[in-house]
Order: structure tokens, then C-alpha cells, then sequence
């Protein structure tokens, strides 16, 4: 069955609370295991039913923000949502008092106990209110930004199809692109302060209210962490700030001199090559054939499952008026049934999210099809993360299908993974500081991001480019906005992807095998149980990024040349 052609039906939201206070009462009085088992069970059933169709008016909400009916829908578990959230984490701590709660854990994953404990101290009725507030908040934010077009060549234009110009080999195309992305999120800059100061403020009244140190704690629980924090956090941004920068200015500087300029500028930041970043061979149509010969080629059943994909209309790509302005994965529980969202915009990005999608989808469909546990999902995003980077890279042989200049493409990505996990510390360290620091004014929110600017990407400069000299660049990238404390866990697993690739160039059969074992164990593992268990370092682990950039650094080293392309 088509996605378009799922049935939708509003849950009660009312009826699902009256469920699972009549479950907790149950647990309460439960006097056997089996009979905990079977509860837990029956909240499963009711978790799945909500994600279902909270998931299908998400779903259709992104796809046009100016829907009024799904924008009532998403608003609708906006507000309802946090108070199942809550009941769930109270459901979680009556199984933990129960005199037969060991001996129920005892016949399930060791790492549910470990999640119930984590739900139990990040989620309570109390803060319900905050919970609401926020989401509201969130969708304010997506539909402001969703919203802004910005004149340029001639046409009105989206944020997600301006971000190509910053790609483009003409570097006055850059810098003018850039200038007017600026200067239209400047005429928003009011409403866009205003947003993430409130959601500071309730963020920090949630962390408050749950005796959290800051939100920075509060958000690592409910990214589902529960066997690694800031502590384990600060180790591996101290290694990259220690070990990777210092690299990563020396390939920019050569970049620099292969360009021609003396400083390289924010709109330079994604240019590695003199021909610019390639340019996809064929419209959607073309790539989305094309990808299906390689997934076929990659491994039988991942080409089945992409054709199943294809079948289902669950790849929506093209960029529209009203669209959701990022790209994202997501399933819908109930009919096992993966949906990916982007907006191709021409540029290598197109097959970059058709990659990292698909190795979200890919493991939905392996954990749909396992029936694994239902609680620990796909794992901590540290864990789903590795599906999608990886996949990135496993896909480096057959970049021939999507590109006439394969190997220019192949480099230049290899390189942007390298660079990007400084810029994902720099998001983490950005968040952690301003959930530090309450009393922050807009103004010293950009200031911190320019102090980051410099200890994390100090080969750049914003200076005189509009709005963005200001230290204003944060403001577009979602993630800050929506899913706070959650950038991390792509420079960790970013490392994990390059360890994979690392592999390929040995042994392509087995670096496959081993991401086929992360993918198929789900959240069965803890992340570095995972690791471990796949044949890989832990980034926590002292000078792991070190021994893995220096390899990565040499594959690239082996490829210079592409910096002299014709």
C-alpha cells in the first residue's frame, strides 16, 4: 500500500491515559512476572498504536506546513504527547517496584531495565507543561523557517535550495548567495531570538524541575544515553579540538592555496575542489533508478528493500512551497513501513541524503523484520547514526552511476566527513553553554558561536558577510532548535563510518558484514558494546581519533590531486 494511502485516525489521547493508569494500576498489584510481561506488552501495543498515527500527521505536516488540518493534528500530540510521556516514565517506575520486577527483567534485554531507569528520571507529570510549551515552540520555529524564501537569480527561492549556491565553483556566486541568504534571516532575526530564548527558559525549568545540574544533563537522558553523559562527551571533543583540528587547518590550507585566496570565508566552508563539489548526472527519477542498481548490487536483500520503498511512494524529494526545509527518516510502527522525507536541491547533497536515509530506512526494515525490542528502537542515535554515515561511504564504488567526476565526489565527501565532526562538537559545546548560561542575551548567544567559530574552525571567517558576521549562523541549522543535545552522536558515529570505510579499502566483503552485524542488532547493544563486539574503537577510548583521522587524512593524501582538477 502506497504512504499517501495509509488511513490516519486521531488517537484519543484521553482513552490512552485512562489505559495506562488502568496498566500502572495493574503493575501495582501484579503478583507474578508473567503478569508484568504480559502488561508491558499491552503498553507496547497501545506505544505503537500512537507512534502510527502520530507519526503518519508528522509525516503529512512536513510534507506541507501550510496543511491546516495536519498542522491541527501535529499541534493536537504537541500538546498530548508529553502527558502519555509521562504516564509511560510513571508505568516505568511501578515495573521497577514490583517485588517481581528482577525476575521479569531476568527474560528481557538487560538494557530495558537500564532504559526504564534512564525514562524514570527524565520524564515525569510535572513538567508536562514545559513539555507542551516546547513543542509549540518547536513548531513555531519550523514553520517560520520553512516559510522564508529568498530572492536570488531571479526567483523567489527556499532555504533548502539557496544552500546549492553555497556549493557553487564561482566563489562571487557564494558569497552573494550567502549575503542574501543573511539578510532574509536577518529580517527574522527578532522572532527567530525570541523563539529559542523561551525554549532556553523552558527547557531549563524541565531540568530544574527533574534536579538536573542544566539541560545539557536532562537532554542526554532523553536522547535515551544511558551508557554515556557529558563526561564521556567532553573526553571525545577534547580529543578533537586536541588532535583533529589542528589536521583539518592544514588541509584547509591547502585548500586555500589550491583556490587561490589567503583567508577562506564562511561560504568557502564546503569547497574542497577548484570544479567546485559535482553535480548529480539525471533528475530524481534518474538517481532513484540508478539506486536501485546499486543497492541490488550492494546486497540482495537491501535491494529488495529499497525497490519496497520505491513501490510504497515512502521517498518524497522535491522541494516545494510550504515543504519541511530538512531531510529526516522516520517509520510508521503499526504498518512496519519506513518513510524517508528530503528536498533535493541538484548538488552531491541529493545523493548524500538518498544514502543516509536509506541506511535509517534499511534498519527500520531489519528491526521491523527481527521484531526486535520494542523499547530500545534502532538504539541511541549514536547507534542510528552509524546505519546512515556508513552507508554514506559503503556506497563510494558505485558513485559512477550518479556522477560523471565519481572520484572528485568520492574526495570531496570524504573530506566534509572528516571536517564535520568539528562542527558537530562546536553545535554540542554551543547548546551545552547556552543551557549554561540562563541569562544570556542574544547578542552573547552569537558571541559565543563566533569564540566557537574560532577554536573549532578557526581557518574560517565570517567577517562582512551579512548577518553572519554577527555569529548568527546557528540559526538555521535545525537540529539546535528541535532536537537539542543530539549532534554529538553524529560526530561519534561519524568516526565509527570512517572505521567502516577504513575497512572497505581492505576488505569491502567484510567491512559490509560488520555494518550488516550493527544494523541487524538494533538497540540490543549499547553503543560501545556494539562497537566493540563489530571490531571497532570506542571515540571514547584515548587517541582513537587520532589513529582513525591519520588513516583517513592518508586515504585522502593519496588523492591530492583532485586539488589540482582540471
Amino acid at each position: 500500500m502506497k504512504v499517501s494511502e495509509l488511513k490516519y485516525e486521531r488517537v484519543n489521547i484521553a482513552e490512552a491515559e485512562k489505559s495506562i493508569r488502568r496498566i500502572i494500576k495493574k503493575v501495582v498489584e501484579a503478583e507474578s512476572a508473567e503478569k508484568l510481561l504480559a502488561l508491558r506488552e499491552e503498553t507496547v501495543k497501545l506505544s505503537r498504536h500512537v507512534q502510527t498515527m502520530s507519526s503518519l500527521a508528522f509525516i503529512r505536516f512536513t510534507l506541507n506546513t501550510r496543511d491546516d488540518f495536519y498542522l491541527n493534528e501535529k499541534q493536537y500530540y504537541d500538546e498530548s504527547l508529553p502527558r502519555l510521556s509521562a504516564l509511560s516514565a510513571k508505568f516505568n517506575r511501578a515495573f521497577l517496584s514490583n517485588v517481581h520486577a528482577e525476575e521479569a527483567f531476568s527474560q528481557l534485554n538487560p538494557n530495558i531495565k537500564k532504559l526504564y531507569n534512564l525514562s524514570s528520571r527524565v520524564s515525569d507529570e510535572k513538567i508536562v507543561p514545559e513539555m507542551i510549551e516546547e513543542a509549540k515552540l518547536v513548531t513555531e520555529y519550523d514553520i517560520l523557517i520553512s516559510g522564508i524564501t529568498f530572492f536570488f537569480h531571479g526567483k523567489r527561492q527556499p532555504l533548502s535550495v539557496m544552500k546549492k549556491y553555497f556549493e557553487d565553483p564561482d566563489r562571487d556566486t557564494r558569497c552573494e548567495a550567502m549575503a542574501v541568504v543573511g539578510r532574509g534571516l536577518q529580517r527574522k532575526k527578532a522572532k527567530i531570538d525570541e523563539i529559542f530564548s523561551k525554549l532556553v527558559r523552558v527547557r531549563a525549568k524541565m531540568a530544574e524541575k527533574l534536579s538536573f545540574k542544566s539541560y545539557a544533563d536532562l537532554g542526554d537522558g532523553l536522547m535515551g544515553r544511558y551508557s554515556y553523559g557529558r563526561d564521556e562527551i567532553h573526553k571525545f571533543r577534547k580529543q578533537v579540538v586536541e588532535k583533529l583540528v589542528p589536521v583539518i587547518v592544514k588541509l584547509k590550507r591547502k585548500t586555500a592555496n589550491a583556490l587561490g585566496i589567503d583567508q577562506l570565508m564562511l561560504y568557502d566552508y564546503d569547497v574542497n575542489l577548484i570544479a567546485g563539489a559535482p553535480a548529480p548526472k539525471g533528475n530524481a527519477r534518474e538517481l532513484f533508478k540508478n539506486a536501485k542498481i546499486m543497492y541490488e548490487n550492494i546486497d540482495e536483500e537491501m535491494g529488495e528493500f529499497f525497490n519496497s520503498l520505491l513501490d510504497a511512494g515512502a521517498i518524497d524529494v522535491y522541494p516545494k512551497k510550504g515543504k519541511w526545509g530538512g531531510g529526516y527518516c522516520t517509520s510508521i510502527d503499526e504498518y512496519k513501513q519506513p518513510f524517508i522525507l528530503a528536498n533535493f536541491n541538484g548538488t552531491s547533497g541529493d545523493v548524500d541524503v538518498l544514502t543516509h536515509e536509506m541506511g535509517h530506512a534499511f534498519a527500520y526494515y531489519e528491526w521491523f523484520k527481527q521484531n526486535l525490542d520494542y523499547e530500545l528502537n534502532l538504539g541511541t542515535m549514536s547507534v542510528a547514526e552509524i546505519h546512515s554515515m556508513a552507508m554514506e561511504m559503503l556506497t563510494y564504488p558505485y558513485a559512477d552511476l550518479f556522477f560523471e567526476r565519481a572520484e572528485d565526489y568520492c574526495y570531496n565527501h570524504l573530506i566534509n566527513s572528516l571536517v564535520f565532526i568539528t562542527y558537530g562538537c562546536m553545535v554540542d559545546e554551543f547548546e551545552e553553554l547556552c543551557y549554561s548560561n540562563l541569562n544570556w542575551s542574544a547578542k552573547d548567544r552569537n558571541d559565543c558561536w563566533l569564540a566557537l567559530e574560532s577554536k573549532y574552525r578557526p581557518y574560517l571567517s565570517s567577517k562582512g558577510i551579512p548577518y553572519f558576521e554577527r555569529g548568527t549562523r546557528w540559526q538555521y541549522q535545525m537540529h539546535i532548535f528541535e532536537n537539542p543535545m543530539y549532534y554529538i552522536d553524529y560526530c561519534l558515529s561519524q568516526t565509527i563510518a570512517h572505521e567502516i570505510y577504513i575497512e572497505t579499502a581492505v576488505d569491502y566483503k567484510k567491512a559490509l558484514a560488520k555494518y550488516l552485524f550493527i544494523v541487524k542488532n538494533g538497540g540490543e547493544l549499547a553503543f560501545e558494546e556494539l562497537v566493540e563486539k563489530a571490531g571497532f574503537l570506542s571515540p571514547f577510548k584515548e587517541k582513537t581519533l587520532e589513529k582513525i583521522s591519520s588513516k583517513i587524512i592518508d586515504l585522502i593524501d593519496k588523492n591530492e590531486q583532485r586539488f589540482n582538477n582540471k
